[in-house]
């Protein structure tokens, strides 16, 4: 059984800080998913920061599960397995498109705990991204890594009722999106379109609907209002053909839930 504490004694990168010119481009990429237009005043809606400052490693860097074999502030964990779970994020100001950024990376926390299926390593990663010299948005992004496979999961397909709220949105996801998103994200982790690994090697019923683009559909719901925060988690896959809406209430509560009330993910936003 690996040890990920001494994987992970000594292992103190160090911070970076990278650019992005901030081009239109990205947003109209992903508006063209939602079907809707881009931002029409310059900036960029919450978290739409996602689109860019985007890591394209050559292909021989390239794990067998599709993710970068190596990064740095990836933790030095052997046949290391990369789950999204959450994150925070502060917006003193929106970024602006067309003006560059800056971005400055820092390791924030990395530790290891026990669970039931075994030893996880949670690290949080620190981005905080400026323009024109000055502080605009500031994320702590949470991932959780794990040595070799898991112990055997099982899913069982959501049945019953889908909630309904104040606000509420049912998004129609097929597979050209999930590869589309992918590419617009440079995620190339098979589990959102190799169904025969996904199967397989990592043991899911089928394709898995990106983390991130379930957050991104949860703020869709608040995209008219100045959001000012947004603390989110995710907490059970959600698989492609799987019946799922996206609902939220004016008090900043906002949920991708299954039939039946199952919360795939979570996001407290403030406005302000």
């Amino acid at each position: 059984m690996t040890d990920l504490a001494a994987c992970l004694s000594g292992w103190h990168p160090e911070p970076l800080v990278e650019h992005d010119d901030m081009g239109s481009a990205e947003s109209s990429h992903f508006a063209a998913l939602l079907d809707s237009p881009p931002p029409d005043n310059g900036l960029l809606p919450p978290l739409w920061h996602w689109f860019h400052f985007l890591k394209w490693p050559a292909q021989r860097d390239i794990g067998l599960d599709g993710h970068p074999a190596n990064g740095h502030f990836l933790p030095p964990i052997p046949d290391r397995r990369r789950m999204f779970a959450g994150g925070r994020v502060t917006v003193e100001r929106p970024l602006e498109l067309e003006v560059p950024a800056d971005r400055h990376v820092s390791l924030r926390n990395a530790v290891v705990k026990h669970g039931r299926s075994g030893e996880m390593a949670f690290i949080t990663v620190r981005s905080e991204y400026r323009q024109n010299g000055e502080l605009c948005v500031l994320e702590d992004q949470d991932h959780v890594y794990r040595s070799g496979d898991g112990p055997a999961r099982s899913f069982n397909a959501p049945s019953g009722e889908l909630p309904d709220a104040t606000w509420q949105s049912s998004p129609v996801v097929d597979q050209s999106l999930l590869f589309r998103f992918s590419a617009i994200t440079a995620n190339s982790h098979r589990i959102h379109y190799d169904e025969p690994y996904t199967r397989n090697v990592e043991g899911y019923p089928g394709l898995v609907v990106h983390g991130p683009l379930l957050v991104l559909l949860m703020l869709e719901l608040v995209r008219d209002r100045q959001v000012t925060s947004v603390d989110y988690r995710l907490q059970h896959p959600v698989f492609l053909g799987d019946s799922f809406r996206v609902i939220g209430e004016p008090a900043g509560d906002l949920a991708v839930v299954s039939p039946g009330g199952t919360k795939n993910a979570v996001a407290k936003v403030r406005f302000q």
